[in-house]
C-alpha cells in the first residue's frame, strides 16, 4: 500500500515542489537554532536532503524538476526584486560606484572570462549555457555548487580578511556567489545585501554580454 501511495505521490509535481519548501524550511530552522553557522547553510542542508530522497527514491532529475520548476521561475522575480533595497539604499550605492565598476571591469580579459556562467544567478546562467552550446542542467549544478561554497566560506574569509565594511563585503559575496550570496548578505545586514544584489546584476549583465562574444570568437 506505502509503495503504491508513493508510486503515485511521486508523480506529482506538487510532491517535489513541497519537498523543496519543506526542505528549505528545516534547513532554515537548523541554521537558526545553532548559532546560524555558515557551515549549517540552508540551501546546503536543502540540497543535501533532497539528494539523498532522490537517490534513495530512484526518483529522476527530470521528475523532481517538473514540481521544483514553480521555485526556479521565482528566481527571476526574486532577483529583479533586488531593486528596492537598490534605490532604498541609492546614496551609498553612488558613493561607491567607481570601486564597484573597478572591481567588476579591471580585471584582464582572462579573467573576466572565467568568470561564466557560474558565477550568475541560475536562469541567466542556465541562458548563457544553453546560447553558446552548452548543458543548461550541467550549468545550474555548477551555480549551485558555486553559491554554496561561496555562501558557506563568505563570512568567515571576509572576517579573516578584517573587512568591515558591509558594503565592500556584500558586493564580494553577490560577485562570487550570485543569488545564495546575496541571500547569505541580507542576513548579514540590509546594506551588505544591497550591494551583493548590485554585485549580482551587474556580473549577471557583463556576463551575458561577454561570454556569447568570447564564444563565437573562440569558434
Amino acid at each position: 500500500m506505502i509503495a503504491r501511495i508513493w508510486v503515485y505521490l511521486s508523480a506529482t509535481p506538487l510532491l517535489w515542489l513541497t519537498a523543496t519548501l519543506a526542505a528549505y524550511e528545516a534547513g532554515a530552522w537548523i541554521f537558526g537554532r545553532f548559532g546560524r553557522r555558515p557551515l549549517l547553510n540552508p540551501v546546503l542542508i536543502a540540497v543535501t536532503v533532497l539528494i539523498a530522497v532522490l537517490a534513495a527514491t530512484g526518483t529522476p532529475y527530470e521528475t523532481y524538476f517538473d514540481g521544483a520548476q514553480f521555485v526556479h521561475f521565482l528566481l527571476g522575480p526574486a532577483t529583479v526584486a533586488l531593486a528596492v533595497p537598490l534605490f532604498e539604499n541609492r546614496a551609498h550605492v553612488r558613493a561607491a560606484l567607481l570601486p564597484m565598476l573597478a572591481a567588476l571591469l579591471g580585471a584582464r580579459g582572462e579573467t573576466i572570462a572565467s568568470m561564466a556562467p557560474k558565477s550568475v544567478t541560475t536562469p541567466i546562467a542556465m541562458a548563457i549555457s544553453e546560447q553558446i552550446g552548452g548543458l543548461p542542467s550541467l550549468t545550474a549544478a555548477f551555480v549551485i555548487a558555486t553559491g554554496i561554497c561561496g555562501a558557506v566560506i563568505a563570512t568567515p574569509l571576509l572576517n579573516l580578511l578584517r573587512l568591515r565594511d558591509y558594503r565592500a563585503r556584500g558586493f564580494a559575496a553577490g560577485l562570487a556567489a550570485h543569488g545564495l550570496g546575496t541571500a547569505r548578505a541580507f542576513q548579514m545586514d540590509e546594506m551588505a545585501g544591497t550591494f551583493a544584489g548590485i554585485a549580482l546584476a551587474l556580473n549577471g549583465l557583463a556576463t551575458s554580454l561577454l561570454v556569447p562574444a568570447l564564444a563565437r570568437l573562440m569558434r
